[in-house]
Order: C-alpha cells, then structure tokens, then sequence
C-alpha cells in the first residue's frame, strides 16, 4: 500500500540505500535491499497486533511459574531444568525479590509463515534489530510506503520502556558489539542529551538513571561493570530492563507451556482462550533431559522411550529441531541449531549425543518444525544494475514494547521486520543473501 509520491523499484533501493548512516547499521554486516516493504494479509496484522498482550501475559505466567517452583507452591523440576547450567550468582540475582515482579520490556518473537498459520519459534528479550527496524521503517515511509507502525512508532516505543528517567544508558557489551551501531544510531536519533550508548565497562550511573541490558547473562564474567551495575539496581537506585533473569531468555519456556503437569497452571495464569491461542502458535516442544523414564512410559507426542532412540528415526520423520536452550554463547544467532530432516544420519546423532551429554551445563529443547511456506519477494542488484526476484521462506520479527507497570502495563506492537532466504536455506536468519524489509498491509 503505498501513495501517489511512491517511488519506483530501483529509485526505492537507491533512495534506501543512500539513507544508511556512514558505518552502516551492523558491523561487518550487510543485507539485499528489498524494492518495497513485505505486504501482509490484514489477517496476519491483526494477529501480530493483539500478540504483544498474550506474550506479556506468557512471560508473567513463566515467572509465576518459577518462583513458586522455587518457593515449593509447585514440584520443583520447573526451577530443576531451568536453573540447569547456572552459576550460583545468577540463580540468585533471578530470585532477588527487588525484580521478582519486573519483565522484559522489549519483546520479539520470531515468527514463521507456514501452510497451517503462523508458528513462533522463540522469543527474544535481547533482541538486536530495534535501531534497524526503526531506520527500515523510516527509510521507506520517506519512499512513500506506508509501513507497520509508520516512520515513529519504533521510536516512541523504544523510549517509552524507559518511563521519565532523566539518563538512558544503553549499556552494550563486547558480545554483542554487531549491534553498536544500531543502538548509536538511535540514540542519536531520539535525543542525544538523554540517551547514551555505553560500553561494557561503565559502571558510574546517578541515582534515577536507567539501563539497558543489551548483554547476554552467560556473558557477565567478561563484563568488567555488570557486578556493580546489578547490585546498584538490586538497590533500586537505578532501573534495568531486561531484568537479570536468564530463566525468561530460555527456549525450553516452550517445553514447560506443553507440558501436562503444568497445565492447570498456565491455564489459570493465561485464561482458557489466551491458553489456546498459544497452544496452536508454540510449536510442540520438549526438554533433552537424559532421566530415565519409567518402563511404561514414553514422551508425549514421540513414542519414544530414551533419547538415543531420535538417531534411528528416518530422515522422514526427523520433522524435528534441534537447539541449545540459552544461557550459552550458541543461543543465538542461528547458532546450536540442528534441523533433523536436513542432516545426514551421523551429524543429526552427533547432535543428538551433544544434546543429551551436555543437559547438566547446557540442556538442549527439541521443537516440532513447522515448514515454512514459500513467498515471493524483489531485491535491487546494484552490480548489475536490476530488479531481481526470490523465491524464499520468511521470518517475521515483530517488535512489541511495554510501557506502563505491573498490572496495567501493556504492550503494542511498534513495526515488523521481515527476513527472507532464499528458499533453499532452511533455518532462516540475517544472512548478507537474505532480504530484509520493513511490513505493510496488503
């Protein structure tokens, strides 16, 4: 959908283009410029739109479940399985009660297109993109589309987390460095004076100041200010979101809402419908826990009796994914991914075997996979001067922010970035052949 000032293909990419700030957006990165935004059915974004409140009610329902697991109101495998792998000093920091009621403010789930809907393969806490996203968004409203959350709505939702805090640091370590200049951009673009990007060695912060945690918690040894940091907002002297709680950066949360014994659970957490809903948008998902089971009994949804019985399923029926659960530097990126039916025999049980021996210090999910379907998108080849088409499959990551507290917070949807790979390539992420577009309404 776009308006009468709309440019053509090529004019788009090259306008496109030439916005990208000097340095560009990610370091060492760079992507195929789409020739217009990726159309959605009005279906779809209604469906993207009312997400945000069921995700923020999912991840009230998970630290619900957590710390009654801790606090023997539940069985206490729950707390077990999550806190597998963690130094003391996390377990503690999640269970400090100065954040037990606080949540991510940022959440981003990755969403595929498929034959039967769509599929949410993971959420994001942490999520790089929101700068990209912004300038994608504002880059093709000025070509005279009409995108997702217009030119502004990113960023007055990215600010919004924030609530009236005087100084934003937007704290980034060496880890995630791809993603500085994103984060400078748009603190540059918000306001200078009162948002600061910072490395991972600042630690003087004034009281009433707020932080962003743009770290992954299994990175905090290698961050020389994180001690100090969290102990001063366990003090409540400056605010920090997403707050230092690694269970709620973990996939298995999927394998936990599927789970039967935590079924009256999460239903009375969520409300039947809202349970439903998620029910038909989480893919089946289970933990690698190597316990043994008992002699009659088999993992739902399987059939199978032991771990090792996955390395003899046929290539046909390894419909499955494999994935390190978080809290390791493999959870993300693309990384400690291993589809089953796109592995020859001996990786797949390579895998398989790494999954079930590394459940102490690093557990393992399986997820059903959910294929996604085939679309077609348009990308401006600079070198030779043309419009290319591509059929690929698609990731939506739409971007939902939380403004508010507690019981009135609410979270709305700010733009939607779409990722396209050529359709070979069968896990789906920001890869330099991959096109990524902002969304509009078909």
């Amino acid at each position: 959908m776009g308006t009468d000032n709309q440019l053509s293909p090529e004019q788009t990419a090259q306008h496109v283009r030439q916005s990208l700030p000097e340095g560009g957006l990610f370091a060492g990165h760079h992507w195929r410029i789409a020739t217009r935004p990726f159309p959605l059915d009005k279906k779809i974004v209604r469906q993207l739109e009312q997400l945000g409140r069921l995700l923020l009610k999912f991840y009230k329902a998970a630290n619900t479940i957590y710390h009654w697991s801790a606090e023997g109101r539940l069985p206490d495998w729950p707390i077990s399985w999550l806190d597998k792998g963690k130094p003391q000093s996390i377990i503690d920091l999640q269970r400090n009660r100065a954040f037990r009621a606080d949540l991510p403010r940022v959440i981003r789930p990755d969403i595929l297109l498929t034959e039967d809907g769509l599929h949410i393969t993971e959420l994001d806490s942490v999520p790089g993109g929101i700068g990209l996203t912004t300038w994608l968004n504002h880059a093709y409203s000025k070509a005279g589309f009409k995108v997702i959350g217009g030119g502004n709505e990113m960023l007055e939702g990215f600010a919004g987390i924030f609530n009236d805090a005087a100084k934003v640091h937007l704290v980034i370590s060496e880890e995630s460095g791809t993603y500085r200049p994103e984060m400078e951009w748009l603190a540059a673009q918000l306001n200078p004076d009162r948002f600061f990007v910072q490395g991972q060695d600042k630690a003087d912060f004034a009281k009433g100041d707020a932080i962003y945690r743009f770290f992954e918690l299994f990175d905090l040894p290698n961050i020389p200010a994180a001690e100090s940091l969290l102990a001063t907002a366990a003090t409540k002297q400056i605010s920090i979101t997403p707050p230092p709680k690694a269970f709620l950066e973990e996939k298995m949360l999927f394998a936990l809402f599927h789970n039967r014994n935590l079924a009256e659970v999460w239903r009375q957490q969520l409300g039947d419908g809202f349970k439903r809903t998620l029910e038909s948008l989480l893919p089946v998902t289970w933990v690698i826990d190597p316990s043994p089971l008992p002699p009659h009994a088999a993992f739902p949804g399987l059939g199978l009796t032991n771990w090792q019985q996955l390395k003899d399923l046929s290539q046909k029926d390894r419909n499955l994914i494999l994935k390190v659960s978080g809290f390791s530097e493999q959870a993300w990126g693309a990384r400690g991914v291993w589809l089953g039916s796109d592995l020859p025999r001996d990786e797949w049980a390579a895998a398989v075997d790494q999954a079930i021996q590394s459940f102490d210090k690093s557990p393992h999910i399986l997820q059903k996979y959910h294929r996604p379907i085939r679309v077609d998108a348009e990308w401006f080849n600079f070198d030779l001067g043309q419009v290319q088409p591509l059929q690929g499959r698609v990731r939506l990551c739409p971007y939902y922010f939380v403004h508010g507290e507690f019981e009135t917070a609410k979270a709305k949807l700010g733009g939607v970035l779409a990722t396209i790979c050529p359709a070979d390539k069968k896990i789906i992420h920001g890869m330099s052949d991959a096109i990524l577009a902002p969304c509009t309404i078909n």
